[in-house]
Parts: C-alpha cells; sequence; structure tokens
C-alpha cells in the first residue's frame, strides 16, 4: 500500500498500520497532482497533463490490516493504483471520481504531505 498522508511514520496515524512491513519511500510518476482536503488529509488525483511526482512510502500490509486501514479512509477518497517512479504499481488512495479537485488546495508544488504541512507550521 503507498501511503502520502498521516498514515506514514510519525504521523498520527501510522498506529493503524502497525506492525506492516515498511519498503521504502517512493515517488509517484508524475501523473498526479496533489491536493489538501480541508488541511486534514492530502489526496492523488491521476492527470493527464501538469502532473509531478509526489513523495509517499510503500507498505507491505496484510489484507485482514488492509481492511481495517481502508475502513478508516474519508469518503473523498478510493482506492486505486499508483504508478510509482521505480517502476512499481500498488494500492493507494486517490481523490474519488466525481470530487471536484477544484474544491481542494492544491498543494503538488510541494512534492508531498510531510513537506506541505512543514511549510504550513512555519
Amino acid at each position: 500500500m503507498f501511503l502520502t498522508g498521516d498514515g506514514m511514520q510519525g504521523g498520527r496515524l501510522h498506529h493503524h498500520i502497525a506492525g506492516a512491513t515498511l519498503i521504502g519511500e517512493r515517488r509517484t510518476l508524475p501523473r498526479y497532482r496533489f491536493y489538501s482536503v480541508r488541511d486534514e488529509f492530502p489526496a492523488l488525483h491521476p492527470v493527464a497533463q501538469s502532473g509531478q511526482p509526489v513523495l509517499g512510502e510503500l507498505y507491505e500490509v496484510p489484507m485482514s490490516q488492509l481492511y481495517g486501514l481502508l475502513a478508516r479512509e474519508p469518503p473523498e477518497l478510493e482506492l486505486s493504483i499508483v504508478a510509482l517512479e521505480s517502476g512499481e504499481l500498488s494500492f493507494g488512495m486517490i481523490l474519488r471520481r466525481g470530487e471536484r479537485e477544484q474544491a481542494f488546495t492544491d498543494i503538488t508544488s510541494y512534492g508531498g504531505w510531510r513537506a506541505y504541512r512543514e511549510a504550513r507550521s512555519l
């Protein structure tokens, strides 16, 4: 599972994947825009143009634990396949089809959720 938000190491939701094996940091292919939803969580959004790589963490999550993790995801997100720069494909959460990305803050230029949160705290 590719995580881009507070489920990553050090994040307030990381305990939900306790025991899952961290494979490592990865970046998406430059096929995504990245949004902050109410400054509560991030959302990847696949695009045909103007995408950029987004930093996250790749985990090996057992299916039983993955089910519990997905049950906690906000309604604005849905499970999809995310393409990574390494050539890997992974499950990941993206902005639900039909959500209007214009309603959310575009944070793509920060390159990741941690960088955005750090910049906001300055």
